[in-house]
């Protein structure tokens, strides 16, 4: 039986919506440092003088300078369940936020600017199958987190759970990295409704400079 021209219209019209909406998301150079006072100057010294900025549906999310270097420790080493070689509290970055945005819990995260750092998920009961590795940024409040230096666990969160007001600190899952890739782009995961923001820093170990390429979830939340 031949569909109505009507309804393959219809159905054809729904599809092209469909993949619009996953394509709305784009990130874009900023061309300037993060604004003078939004960070201690300590931190600020240790950004990238030019970020990136992340829109969805027309309106920027957030906003993020990336420190100059990351240090990698000499026997750092990834894993199945570990997948980038990063200190757990160090220093990754600065996020602004320009409005009211949720973290991968789908806690809030009020606008204002949060000091990025690499986090791991603890191997305890709490945390049992709730994510398949074990990578994650958390976000301190800019105001509270000052000093550049890596943090121990016990303060990571502490700090962190100031900007959600909960029991559970504001974290953004990190993703694998593919292999290659651009520098700076974005894709969506229409399966779990995620918007993923892959950017490459600078990762220092010893002497040795190279690129680190990181996909970090800015929209979207765990599986329930």
């Amino acid at each position: 039986m031949t569909r109505p021209v009507a309804a393959v219209g219809m159905l054809f019209w729904m599809a092209s919506a469909f993949l619009a909406a996953g394509q709305d998301a784009k990130v874009e150079k900023v061309d300037a440092p993060v604004a003078v006072g939004q960070v201690a100057p300590e931190i600020g010294a240790l950004l990238n003088p030019t970020g990136f900025k992340i829109s969805k549906g027309g309106q920027v999310l957030c906003e993020i300078w990336l420190a100059k270097e990351w240090p990698i420790a000499s026997e750092a080493t990834t894993s199945p369940e570990i997948l980038y070689p990063l200190t757990p509290g160090q220093l990754i970055g600065v996020a602004k936020y320009t409005k009211k945005a949720n973290d991968f819990r789908d806690q809030d995260i009020p606008a204002g600017a949060y000091i990025i750092r690499y986090a791991q998920q603890p191997v305890d009961g709490a945390h049992v199958g709730t994510s398949p590795t074990r990578d994650f940024m958390a976000l301190l409040p800019a105001a509270k987190d000052r000093d550049p230096k890596a943090l121990d666990y016990k303060t990571l969160t502490a700090t962190s759970k100031e900007t959600t007001g909960t029991a559970h600190p504001a974290i953004l899952s990190l993703q694998k990295a593919a292999a290659s890739g651009d520098a700076l782009s974005i894709r969506q995961d229409a399966e779990k409704s995620w918007t993923i923001v892959r950017f490459v820093g600078k990762a220092k170990q010893g002497s040795a400079v190279k690129d680190l390429a990181l996909e970090l979830v800015v929209v979207g939340k765990a599986a329930e």
